[in-house]
């Protein structure tokens, strides 16, 4: 009785469809030669196709919602009005089943790397996942760019509905309106963070130079952060928070003035780091293990000396802006791939830097011993004048360890050698290995006889390390074997006693 019920409205309407064909009332509808199935197809009611999990309360939606900093906002307010948005878009067409909300992630990660976009991809692609449709309570909490454009192909794919409160409904990428809203909000959203960034940057920039401003992060070896009174805003100073500078750490700030006057008086890097192993000091990663937590903080390194006497924060100026954070892809540039970006540190040169006008804290270094210690580290020429100079810089590695070798300049020529991951930081132990040391002259001569694999038979030996270099290729010697390998092969096991084992392009 239904189904017949149901039919009613179609027979009506397809009755009266032919009455009018008979008396030519559809002309400029069905042109040429009309027929009757033309009649019917042009007045077919299309038969209303069930939701899936439909029944009786509408359309099931999974939310997805998204906050920055788990710092600086608070989750509960910031997921409920974005829920709210939601719920209030949704009213009347389904409820919200589901919840996926992000904390303390950019929206310039992709949703894989972002850990509920990720689980929310991936109940997607399952069969009885429980919802209908993806409801978002904001643009700018899920996407940013062209996310939205390129993720779109897997939402129907799946054929699961987007809907944005920009839209007042499902999201539709055929309907050209849509389209060209959902680009500007792609370009809305990266000048929003951009705009912000600049104008972030810039106060801090400001901060630093004219007031001296201590802008975060753990304080240099040496000193420790001091209470520096309320914060100038006065709202944030009702909220209680605090300006810091640096002060003299009592423990640690001697060691920094003792290593300064041993570089000053020619000690080697190698010999203040090992002086300082020999008594036992603790290394800046082992001195405070709150903040380092990442690091092994057993040693001191030639690395760590050398940082401490290059940072210009020594001489009592607030010095910012010494490096930056770049973001670069591990992969393809694929929205969907898992590798995303991986944040880089990289030094900024010294006319990039931002130094604060008058001095900010306590000096542990004049500024005139901070500028003779960085002529100390430049490099030392031949007693004629001439500077050293590697040819194959960067291009050795160790057969017997897989380290890259180090240029060493000895009897008065180039060389390289590699000393198995020991360092001059720390005293020699028994059961060493040897260290392997390579002339450049000698490593040419072999390198003469291999580059005609090549193909370089004809270039220069100089031609031929560019070769090398561009070409991101590395000779792989024990001193008895040589090879040509990739630059970017994996370090493996060799076994120093039997060192003919080893993958060989000439002997000799």
């Amino acid at each position: 009785m239904q189904r017949g019920l149901y039919l009613l409205p179609s027979i009506a309407l397809f009755f009266t469809a032919v009455n009018d064909f008979r008396k030519g009332g559809w002309r400029g509808v069905v042109t040429g030669e009309g027929d009757l199935l033309s009649c019917w197809a042009a007045t077919r009611r299309v038969p209303r196709q069930r939701k899936r999990g439909a029944r009786g309360g509408g359309l099931r939606f999974a939310f997805y919602g998204r906050m920055s900093t788990e710092d600086y906002q608070d989750r509960v307010s910031s997921l409920r009005w974005q829920l709210d948005f939601a719920r209030e878009l949704v009213g009347g067409h389904g409820r919200v089943v589901a919840e996926f909300f992000d904390v303390g992630y950019s929206r310039r990660l992709p949703w894989p790397s972002r850990p509920q976009a990720a689980a929310l991809l991936a109940a997607i692609a399952d069969s009885d996942r429980g919802f209908d449709a993806i409801v978002v309570g904001e643009y700018e909490r899920a996407f940013y760019g062209d996310q939205l454009v390129q993720m779109m192909p897997v939402f129907q794919q799946h054929g699961v509905q987007l809907w944005l409160p920009e839209v007042d409904g499902p999201v539709d990428l055929d309907d050209p309106a849509h389209l060209a809203l959902m680009r500007l909000l792609g370009v809305q959203s990266k000048r929003e963070v951009l705009r912000a960034r600049f104008r972030v940057l810039a106060a801090m920039r400001a901060q630093a130079k004219v007031q001296g401003r201590h802008l975060g992060g753990r304080p240099p070896y040496g000193y420790r952060l001091a209470d520096a009174g309320p914060h100038p805003n006065r709202v944030h100073a009702k909220w209680g928070r605090r300006l810091h500078r640096l002060e003299p750490h009592p423990e640690t700030a001697p060691q920094v003035r003792w290593m300064f006057a041993q570089r000053l008086a020619g000690r080697s890097l190698a010999g203040i780091a090992r002086e300082l192993n020999d008594n036992g000091v603790p290394c800046p990663s082992g001195a405070d293990r709150h903040r380092n937590r990442h690091r092994k903080g057993d040693a001191w390194t030639i690395q760590s000396v050398a940082a401490i006497l290059a940072n210009p924060r020594y001489t009592g100026r607030q010095v910012w802006n010494r490096q930056r954070t770049d973001r670069d892809p591990t992969g393809p540039d694929d929205l969907f791939s898992q590798s995303g970006h991986d944040e880089l540190h990289r030094w900024n040169p010294a006319g990039e830097w931002v130094i604060s006008e008058r001095p900010a804290h306590e000096a542990l270094v004049s500024e005139q011993d901070f500028v003779a210690v960085q002529a100390i580290r430049a490099a030392r020429p031949n007693e004629d004048g001439t500077s050293r100079t590697y040819l194959l810089s960067g291009l050795l590695r160790c057969g017997i360890c897989r380290r890259r070798m180090d240029a060493h300049w000895v009897h008065d020529r180039p060389g390289y050698r590699c000393r198995h991951g020991h360092s001059s930081a720390r005293s020699s132990g028994a059961g060493r290995l040897k260290n392997l040391y390579v002339r450049e002259d000698h490593a040419l001569g072999k390198i003469a006889e291999l580059r005609s694999g090549l193909g370089r038979g004809g270039s220069t030996l100089e031609d031929l390390a560019r070769h090398l270099r561009s070409d991101q290729l590395m000779i792989t010697t024990n001193g008895i074997s040589w090879t040509i390998e990739p630059a970017h092969e994996q370090a493996q096991e060799t076994d120093e006693a039997h060192p003919q084992q080893m993958r060989m392009s000439f002997v000799g």
